[in-house]
This record gives C-alpha cells, structure tokens and sequence, in this order.
C-alpha cells in the first residue's frame, strides 16, 4: 500500500509538512514571503535577497520537511531533476529575448511609428498602443522601455508621472494576451497551457487599455503637449526586424510541433529555449547581437529563477482552492509580490482559467511602481516616479482599469477552468488540489 506521501495532494506527515508550522502556516510558506517581501521593499538587492530566500527555503526542507520526491539532500537533486526543464527554458528564452529587443530596438521601427502619430492627446494615446501591441511580441519590459523611450522624444523630455504609469500599465496589458510578451504567459505556454487560452486575456485588456489610457493620454498633453515633429533615422533596418521575426517564428514552431507530435518529449529537453538561441546564432552573420545587454540579462534572469525554484517547493496543497475570486485577489497580490512565483505557484495547484490568470497577474503588478519588472524598468529612466503614493495619486485610474477589465471578461466570456490534472505541466508537477484533506 503506498504512503500518504505518494499520494498528490495529501499532506506528507511522515515527512513532516504538517508538523512544519508556525500558527497554522507552513514555514514553506513564511520563507517564501519574507523572500517576496524583501523583493518589495530591498529594491537595490534583489539578486541576493531572491538567491538568498530561495537557499534558504532549500536547506529548511532538506534538514527538516523534505520534498515530496524524498527527504534529504537526494529529495532536493531529484526534485531539480524535475524541474530543470523550465528554469533551463526560461534562462533561454529571457536571455534570448534581451536580444531580440535590442535587434527590434536597432531597427529604427521605434524612432519612426512616431512620426505618424496624431498631434494632439490622441498621439498619447496612439502611442500607448503601440506600446501594448508592441509588448505582446516582444518582452513587456522592452516594451516599457522603448515607449518611454519615444515618450522622451514626442514630449520634449516632460513626461507626467501619471503617463509613466500608463506606459508600464499598457507594456503589461500587452504581454498577458500573449505567450511571447510576458514572462508569466510564457511560464504557462511551457507548461502546457494553449496559447489561445492564454489569448482570452485581450478581451480584458484591451478594456483596460481604454480606461487607464484616454486620462493618461488627456492628461500628459495638458502637462506638455506632443511634439510636432520629431527627428531621428528614418530608415528602417529590415534585416533586423526579419530576425526579430525569425526568432518568433522558431519560438513558436518548436513549442507547436513539440506539444503536437512529440508531447512525451515536452518535460526531458528545453526545446523552445534551444530554438530561441539556435535562430540568434543563425542570425549573426546578417547582423551582430547587442552581446553587452547579456550580462544584465542573466542577472535579472537568475533572480526570477531564483523566485520560480522556490515557488516550485511551496506545499500547494495548503493554497485556497482554484476560483475566479482567487485569480482576482491575486491581481492586487502582485502588485506587492513579484508575478512570477505567483505564476508557478498558480501552474503548480492547477485548476485555473488561464486567460484570467494571465490578465490579473500580468497587468495587476503595474498597480504599483515595483509590482512588475517593467515598473522597476522604466522606474530607472524616470526615477522621480518612485513612490507609491504618487504613482497612486496620478495613475489611480490604473487600479479602476484592472477592476473594469477583469469584471467585463467575467461577464462575456466567463470563467471556464481546467482541471488541476490538465494545468499539470510536463515540466510543472501539479498536486492534485482537490483531494486535499
């Protein structure tokens, strides 16, 4: 007869979950949040805080609970055997797609869509758009950055405290529709979840793109009004807006012919990261990558890998069960906490509607200055935005947004979950939630 720890989903008592406590809550679950919130609040130390708390949280199951693939240090190694896929997947993609922004960054695409804007707050408005359109294929901190960026251009260098927060909301509007514009939506095309669930996420933001967008557009002309003209290259490099296309294409092909037709094969190798950096590789005889963001790149990406193992050894089974209330409550969470380990925390339990998820936990972190990575991005450009109360006074609209998106999805589309056994990811083990006792 097989133990309780066999069984997914079932507190393991023999390994001492349930003993592990401190008033009801699993110390799992402390380290983990004293981790987040030292995210939050040591925003100079990220990358030691995420390395430090993820060690941490390691060592305290290795002496003391275990993991649910055995005790000891052999129970951590064989836990890492299973979740090497994605962390090796995702270092690849979030490197790779460093890269293709700065190709896209380099073809001048963001010097020139500009120049046809209109002249008046629709131009601010128009340009938020762009931004959404733009992060939705591209890393949504590329698209924060690249918009702020053409925002110091079209107005004169005064760019409204308020318009900052636009920009980042629309950047992570943009990436929760799409499995390419966000590292969260990416997390769940990895573990399996279909892109067009995923795509349900428009509906939501594209409300809120018109809720929060039209004020900030309103706003930022009264506070300095659009630039006329605006000088710059206006030669497009299209070999690098093909290799930009190029590394899509390879990211998108491999996931599809490797879920299609090699599905048993999706949890023993990072296809989609590997295809990522082969299509770089075969580009660089047209035009040389941008080598010198790699380096910040990595750090950034070890920090949210960091953040991702550590959700990986949360015990899910003491999480409130799967619901559009949780997804909603969730949204505001991530303001505060950062999305990703919210993300894997999410795929791990199962049992969500995906295109939910990605709205709430992809736009809610932009609720706040450092509730996402393109927050804290942008915040660097225009650091005069870092404050919560200003940010909150200014973009208050922001918040209203989520709520207006998130409640129009609920009700024309509404929540359709999958079960937990199907959100379980070939390289994402997902307890069976339900049959918690």
């Amino acid at each position: 007869m097989p133990s309780l720890g066999a069984l997914p989903g079932i507190v393991d008592v023999e390994l001492g979950y349930a003993a592990a406590t401190v008033l009801a809550i699993p110390i799992d679950f402390i380290l983990f949040g004293l981790t987040l919130l030292g995210v939050a609040l040591i925003h100079r130390h990220t990358f030691l805080v995420s390395v430090t708390g993820v060690a941490a949280i390691a060592l305290h199951k290795i002496l003391f609970t275990g993991f649910k693939t055995g005790p000891g240090l052999a129970g951590f190694l064989s836990h890492l055997g299973h979740e090497w896929v994605i962390l090796i997947n995702l270092l690849c993609l979030l490197t790779g797609f460093a890269l293709l922004s700065r190709h896209f960054e380099k073809s001048h695409v963001p010097i020139v869509l500009p120049k046809y804007l209109p002249h008046d707050w629709k131009g601010g408005f128009v340009l938020l758009a762009m931004v959404w359109v733009l992060s939705s294929f591209l890393d949504n901190i590329a698209g924060a950055l690249i918009g702020g960026a053409m925002a110091l251009q079209l107005f004169r260098g005064k760019v409204h405290i308020g318009y900052v927060a636009a920009i980042v909301a629309a950047s992570n509007a943009g990436g929760a529709w799409s499995v390419v514009g966000d590292t969260t939506t990416t997390m769940m095309w990895i573990a399996g979840v279909s892109p067009t669930r995923v795509f349900e996420a428009i509906i939501p933001s594209a409300v809120a793109l018109f809720v929060f967008g039209i004020p900030a557009a309103l706003q930022q002309q009264k506070y300095s009004p659009i630039l006329r003209h605006s000088h710059g290259p206006t030669e497009v490099d299209w070999v690098r807006l093909g290799i930009v296309a190029l590394i899509l294409v390879f990211a998108v092909a491999t996931n599809i012919i490797v879920n299609l037709w090699f599905p048993k094969s999706a949890d023993r190798f990072p296809f989609v990261g590997v295809a990522v950096w082969f299509a770089i590789l075969l580009s660089i005889a047209l035009r040389r990558p941008d080598w010198d963001v790699l380096p910040r790149a990595l750090r950034g990406s070890i920090f949210l890998l960091a953040l991702v193992l550590a959700a990986s050894m949360m015990p899910v089974e003491n999480l409130p069960l799967a619901s559009w209330q949780t997804a909603f409550g969730l949204g505001f969470l991530s303001a505060v906490f950062d999305n990703i380990p919210l993300t894997a925390l999410a795929l791990k339990q199962g049992g969500y509607d995906w295109g939910f998820l990605a709205y709430t936990i992809g736009f809610g972190g932009s609720m706040i200055w450092f509730g996402s990575s393109s927050g804290v991005a942008l915040c660097n450009v225009f650091p005069e935005t870092r404050s919560v109360a200003r940010w909150l006074r200014h973009g208050w609209w922001i918040p209203v947004a989520y709520v207006i998106g998130f409640f129009v999805m609920l009700l024309i589309w509404t929540w359709h979950p999958d079960p937990p056994a199907k959100a379980s990811a070939p390289a994402v083990a997902v307890p069976s939630a339900p049959e918690v006792r």
